[in-house]
């Protein structure tokens, strides 16, 4: 090839790849088209390396934010599956026939059976999940998800209550664990969406339920001596529950008690609500978290001169949406508000520097040769982003970091509406195998409530904050 041919290659490369990254551009909705590289100053042929940068690159998800309309298809599947598949309804235990009229407490009714049990706290996220989505999108059904099934408790408790207070052993009802807790599982992310509920003005008798786990969360659970929520306490008869071992701090107990602990503070205006808050997240933090990882270990045990440092990964997830929780009702002027925020950047900086390079979070957050795990990573996304949308955290370091989480985990929702890759209910062990193996299921019921919370605060980010491409990187780059 002579020179005068090897000119016109270069000019014809030069062309495509221009031409390649003008369409590109084109593509991309006018919000998401940030400042490009600048044209070339010099003059003349330009060498083979001048379009390098704008080569398409095979991204395994989109390298770019969904449009609204997007994410809210990822939700709307999610919405039909759990709509079909978790029936508002009681039957007969006996016979299988439906119950139509709630008028008294028949011991043979019970709930239809579905995928999914309405009063697990798994789906006291659900249900807050469902309405965060109702307010981001404007569509009523996901709202009314909830307050058919808030309904439904609402009218059992009013029913079997009286039966259940009266004689605990052997009444028989239908959401007897939530009617006689026996732990901040049975109760308090349950309690946390009817606070919310109420708050946001859904009309629903909430007053009966929120007395019932509100009064176990704040006054019953287990504690240790200085007022940190545990498990392993007395168990009545004469010994110590075993939860694993006595004096036990679990962090998913950071998110099983301490958002409604701090939603009576709003509910009430009582600020011993607000006070205790605030010392369950620093208290926990300074048993639980490593400074120089930016992460927390799972379980710690009162007594203990060391700790087993396993990070598990949806562990972490309750803990940073304890803090954004806690952080929505807080006031400003608490004298621990700083500190929780302070707490909640530490915490959102080490997760950052352990998100995989497609997005995901690994099962044991600092061993990537663990599996990578779903509902973590959206309850991740859903705290950063919605930092990102109070100010706790800069835009341009996290809006990145969530949307990447975001495509990731939105690639996790399949065509029925099921989430892949959510690690089963997992109890605490001081070894790494336990953790490694525990089985994924699209039925464990932890990954469904974060899905909804991250999609609904991904596009009021995205909606707020200015987003797009700069020399070929994701960026967000200031307010609307």
């Amino acid at each position: 090839m002579n020179q005068s041919q090897n000119k016109q290659s270069n000019k014809t490369q030069i062309t495509l790849a221009a031409t390649l990254l003008a369409t590109l551009l084109a593509c991309l909705p006018p919000q998401a088209r940030a400042q490009a590289a600048p044209p070339p100053q010099e003059k003349g042929p330009a060498p083979k390396d001048a379009m390098l940068h704008a080569l398409a690159v095979q991204y395994p998800n989109p390298y770019r934010a969904m449009e609204a309309a997007e994410v809210k298809a990822v939700l709307d599947r999610v919405l039909a599956y759990l709509d079909a598949s978790t029936p508002a309804e009681l039957v007969s235990k006996s016979s299988g026939a439906p119950i139509a009229r709630l008028d008294r407490a028949d011991p043979d009714a019970v709930l239809k059976p579905g995928d999914f049990r309405l009063t697990s706290y798994e789906w006291g996220v659900t249900y807050a999940g469902m309405l965060a989505a109702g307010a981001a999108t404007g569509d009523r059904r996901y709202t009314d998800y909830t307050v058919r099934r808030h309904q439904l408790l609402s009218d059992l408790t009013r029913l079997y209550h009286p039966a259940v207070k009266a004689d605990a052993a052997n009444a028989q009802a239908p959401i007897k664990s939530f009617l006689n807790p026996h732990a901040l599982d049975d109760a308090g992310a349950l309690c946390m969406s009817f606070l919310k509920a109420q708050q946001a003005g859904i009309r629903v008798d909430y007053g009966q339920m929120i007395d019932i786990c509100a009064t176990f969360v704040t006054r019953k659970e287990y504690r240790l001596k200085d007022g940190t929520l545990a498990r392993g306490g007395p168990d009545g008869k004469g010994g110590v529950k075993m939860r694993p071992l006595p004096d036990t701090l679990w962090l998913d107990d950071m998110f099983m008690g301490v958002p409604t602990i701090a939603l009576m503070g709003k509910e009430t205006g009582n600020t011993k609500y607000y006070d205790d808050a605030v010392r369950q997240v620093l208290q926990f933090s300074q048993r639980m978290f490593n400074p120089k990882l930016g992460i927390y270990m799972h379980g710690y045990v009162e007594g203990m001169q060391d700790h087993p440092e396993l990070h598990w990964a949806r562990a972490n997830g309750w803990a940073i949406m304890a803090m954004v929780e806690v952080l929505e009702v807080l006031p400003k002027t608490h004298k621990g508000y700083q500190a929780v925020v302070n707490q909640l950047r530490a915490h959102a900086r080490g997760l950052a520097s352990f998100q995989d390079k497609d997005g995901l979070w690994h099962q044991l957050i600092d061993r990537p040769d663990s599996y990578l795990e779903t509902s973590a990573s959206a309850i991740y996304t859903y705290a950063i982003a919605r930092a990102v949308n109070r100010g706790y955290l800069d835009k341009e370091m996290y809006g990145p970091m969530a949307n990447l989480a975001w495509n990731a985990v939105a690639a996790k929702v399949n065509a029925k509406g099921e989430v892949e890759g959510t690690c089963v209910g997992t109890g605490m062990a001081f070894d790494p195998a336990f953790y490694y193996y525990r089985p994924v299921s699209v039925r464990a019921a932890h990954g469904y409530g974060p899905v909804l919370l991250a999609g609904a605060e991904v596009i009021e980010m995205n909606r707020t904050y200015r987003f797009g491409v700069n020399d070929s990187g994701f960026m967000y780059q200031g307010p609307r």
